[in-house]
């Protein structure tokens, strides 16, 4: 099958999307499917700092097309890059076509595969992602309009887990029967400790690890917050927060004002994705104080390097976290809350290897690629001989009071 995978956003920009979208590709590739991907990027100083920025690198296997964010970059015009990914789907289709188009998050680039589609002919998959549902159409009618159209007309909708189709739904009105349930999924092997899998034994505090986007909607800023609670309580601990984001600042500026130490607190910048795994097995507990997540790739990643995880009670948490059982969760926001759990799972060693060697156990048994991957490949399968459906309009209503279009980077 020849594949057009269209992604937001990949490598050098560290995102759960980039290692979804990684090791997605290498399941495709692995198949023997003929795979280009087209992904966007940002090449601007400010989208570099907060996600990691530059063209995608080659993918063994893979036919990779970069495609600058000029228009985000210099306007929040999101219409002038998804005219861009549109003509070069086209122009790729014209030198070899495409049996299937697949987007990763639903706008931009699943609009702009819903209407290269209607151009080609070429049936679609949209995967919906975090950003999709708790935020996008929600902020202006141009992208509610948009993302019920892909909603309603992609051929077939993959998302994460149960508690976020809920909400999708609830956010914009769409029938819970469109969509595929896929869960995130993760390399086992590549995370493995050494011996049982879980960390061993040092002399010192407990380690707290916080590792992703570093952006209060992820819950950096209640981390930090939770973090002035334990040493007021005098509960030793050492926290590194491994990342870069939106709230870079906003988070070393708390914790200095919270008069934490670099002993205390470690920022630790932007992590080449390789050198991930080594992050994850210096700690002994994973910290995502989070407000939503599509699937959450770090808690995955987490469990797979049999951490301890401290979480919520979030959309997109809920559906592979279970509290006491295979990790510690809170409710969103409340850091009390989250300081308690913390201080839990800090002075309970017993409590600490038990929740993570059950997560752990889960994440090798449910969670592997392999069987994702599968899984996806089936629902391409299932659609690559329908036809598009064309019943939308490509034109969309111009709202320019959208909140992303000052601020594209939060999408």
């Amino acid at each position: 099958m020849r594949i057009c995978f269209v992604s937001r956003r990949y490598f050098p920009a560290i995102s759960g999307m980039s290692v979804y979208a990684q090791n997605l590709l290498r399941e495709l590739v692995a198949a023997g499917h003929d795979v280009t991907m087209v992904s966007q990027y940002r090449g601007d100083a400010f989208g570099t700092r907060v996600y990691g920025g530059g063209p995608p690198p080659p993918v063994p296997g893979v036919r990779v097309i970069g495609l600058e964010q000029a228009g985000e970059q210099e306007s929040g015009d999101f219409e002038r890059d998804i005219a861009t990914m549109v003509e070069t789907i086209c122009a790729e289709h014209a030198r070899e076509p495409f049996d299937l188009l697949h987007a990763q998050y639903g706008y931009p680039t699943g609009w702009a595969v819903l209407l290269a589609s209607r151009r080609l002919g070429v049936p679609n998959v949209v995967s919906i992602q975090g950003g999709d549902g708790h935020w996008v159409g929600s902020c202006c009618e141009t992208h509610r309009v948009a993302m019920c159209a892909v909603l309603a007309h992609a051929n077939a909708l993959l998302i994460g887990g149960a508690s976020f189709v809920e909400e999708v739904c609830e956010r914009l009105g769409s029938d819970p029967a469109r969509f595929t349930i896929v869960p995130g999924a993760v390399d086992t092997a590549r995370f493995a400790q050494d011996g049982d899998g879980l960390p061993a034994g040092h002399a010192g505090p407990v380690r707290l690890f916080y590792h992703g986007r570093v952006d209060r909607r992820k819950g950096v800023l209640d981390f930090i917050a939770a973090l002035a609670i334990l040493r007021g309580q005098a509960t030793p601990f050492a926290a590194t927060i491994s990342g870069i984001g939106p709230d870079v600042d906003s988070s070393q500026a708390l914790a200095a004002e919270l008069g934490f130490t670099e002993a205390e607190i470690r920022f630790t910048g932007y992590a080449d994705y390789a050198t991930v795994p080594d992050l994850y097995r210096g700690a002994d507990v994973f910290v995502s104080p989070t407000y939503a997540e599509g699937f959450s790739n770090t808690i995955l990643e987490a469990m797979a390097a049999g951490l301890a995880v401290v979480s919520t009670h979030a959309v997109g948490v809920s559906d592979c976290l279970r509290d006491d059982e295979n990790g510690l969760l809170v409710m969103p926001g409340d850091v009390p809350a989250l300081a308690r759990a913390l201080t839990r799972v800090v002075e309970d060693g017993a409590l600490r290897r038990r929740i993570a060697a059950t997560g752990l156990e889960e994440c090798r048994r449910v969670y592997s690629w392999g069987a994702v991957g599968r899984q996806i490949m089936g629902v391409y399968g299932q659609v690559v001989h329908m036809a598009p459906d064309t019943g939308f309009s490509p034109d969309l209503p111009h709202d320019p009071a959208c909140r992303f279009r000052a601020e594209p980077h939060l999408l």
